[in-house]
């Protein structure tokens, strides 16, 4: 029997990957297909994939040419499926003529002829962008708006600050057309709303954006209120609108791989997480004033909530906090969180500083995640037996911010999964709420 073996990434599967695979099918007896996962195509810098990889195996294997399907994770990894298949002959389209002449040393390399006038890069260029219109011209919208631009389909096109000369200096700097004079002026120029505005401000902002029948993704931290939060979502859908929190974290790839690896039950059943996020923030900040619901807990439990939930889940019993404070705000928090079968802790400061690291216990190992946990790229899993260890790295490039953003604009578009859901977020806020209310609170 000979075995064909090509690779591509199928995003947007069209006549010309069809053709390709035909092609490739034609050469031998058994086709395996090699379909890239998203890391692998993040490292590749192929940031503007628009389908995830479930969704490219899906739409290869419903061609009906792929005998057998496999995932392309790493560099160097078609050397070694090619002997671990048995494979005889290597086929990959034309434009790659001679770049692939290196595996010819393990078996027959043919390049196809591609079918002309079409491409997946074409393809989204042909697909609509999505407007985006930015409310709060701090220093976050100021990364917010060159990370967006290695991403397919989107269009910063206006920003709005109630400070107009700040709006204005704003738009000027970073290349945007228009600085709104009003809501409803960036409303009318745009599809969807980035509410990058103080925290304190996200309720009224997200709410008069999807009103406006505009998506919106809303910088962290969300609301500090559970029945306001339920308002936003009730909006969304009752408007079919996308409603997106921009975690950050939640959407980098060493992040989503460190989930999927634990819930598979790599260190056993977990019993405990911990994690710290600490700055060290002038006083006179507007993060550290109380009118302003200023304080740690506001600023960042966002952040060590997030692991907490996604790896123990969001029916916690109780959760306990101690607290420094230090003019009506807390300069440092300590959050105890108890389950079930499991605790969780967290610690969070703009006033006091800890090794900023996560730390998750499972019945047969842990995963040590170092400083900055929250913009990870590398973590580790360790057992007693140090042999087993093993140490991972992914690529975050940039801030950070192009993957939520292009999660954002799938979702838009496609309705692609969230990878933080709405129950997750409203725990957020619940966690955040009962702080502010004082529930179980002690002052050290």
């Amino acid at each position: 029997m000979k075995k064909v073996i090509t690779y591509g990434t199928y995003d947007l599967l069209h006549q010309g990957h069809i053709n390709l695979l035909r092609r490739a099918k034609e050469l031998g007896d058994w086709l395996i297909v090699g379909v890239t996962t998203d890391n692998f195509d993040l490292e590749r810098g192929k940031m503007n994939t628009c389908n995830n990889v479930m969704e490219r195996i899906e739409a290869v294997k419903s061609t009906g040419y792929a005998d057998q399907i496999i995932i392309e994770e790493y560099k160097g990894q078609k050397i070694d499926d090619i002997q671990k298949y048995g494979v005889d002959i290597f086929a990959i389209g034309s434009d790659w003529e001679g770049y692939f002449d290196y595996l010819k040393e393990y078996c027959e390399v043919v390049y196809l002829p591609r079918t002309e006038g079409i491409s997946s890069t074409q393809l989204r260029e042909e697909r609509p962008s999505v407007k985006v219109g930015i409310i709060g011209t701090g220093s976050i919208a100021s990364r917010f708006v060159p990370e967006s631009k290695v991403v397919n389909s989107i269009d910063i096109v206006a920003a709005f600050n109630p400070d107009l000369k700040l709006g204005a200096e704003f738009c000027e700097a970073n290349g945007i057309p228009l600085a709104a004079g009003t809501q409803d002026e960036l409303f009318a120029a745009c599809d969807a709303v980035y509410v990058a505005s103080p925290h304190y401000t996200h309720f009224e902002y997200a709410k008069a954006a999807l009103q406006a029948g505009k998506h919106v993704l809303c910088e962290t931290p969300f609301v500090f209120n559970t029945a306001e939060a339920e308002e936003l979502f009730r909006l969304a859908d009752e408007k079919d609108l996308v409603l997106m929190l921009a975690h950050k974290t939640a959407y980098c790839p060493a992040f989503g791989h460190l989930v999927s690896l634990l819930k598979s039950g790599t260190i056993g059943e977990i019993v405990d997480v911990d994690a710290s996020v600490t700055t060290l923030t002038d006083e006179r900040s507007a993060k550290m004033d109380k009118e302003l619901l200023g304080g740690s807990m506001s600023e960042n439990a966002c952040f060590p909530l997030l692991p907490i939930f996604k790896f123990l889940g969001t029916d916690y019993k109780d959760v306990t906090f101690f607290s420094k404070m230090k003019n009506g705000v807390d300069i440092f928090t300590k959050g105890v969180i108890r389950y079930d079968n499991a605790v969780a802790s967290f610690q969070v400061g703009l006033g006091a500083k800890t090794e900023g690291n996560m730390v998750i216990s499972g019945t047969k190992g842990y995963a040590y995640v170092p400083a900055p946990w929250w913009k990870t790229d590398y973590f580790e899993i360790r057992y007693e037996d140090q042999n087993l260890n093993k140490k991972y790295f992914y690529p975050f490039a940039g801030e950070g911010l192009r993957y939520e953003i292009k999660d954002f604009i799938s979702s838009i578009l496609q309705g692609s999964f969230q990878k933080l859901s709405r129950k997750e977020m409203l725990k957020m806020t619940d966690v955040q709420e009962r702080y502010l209310k004082g529930e179980n609170v002690f002052q050290l």
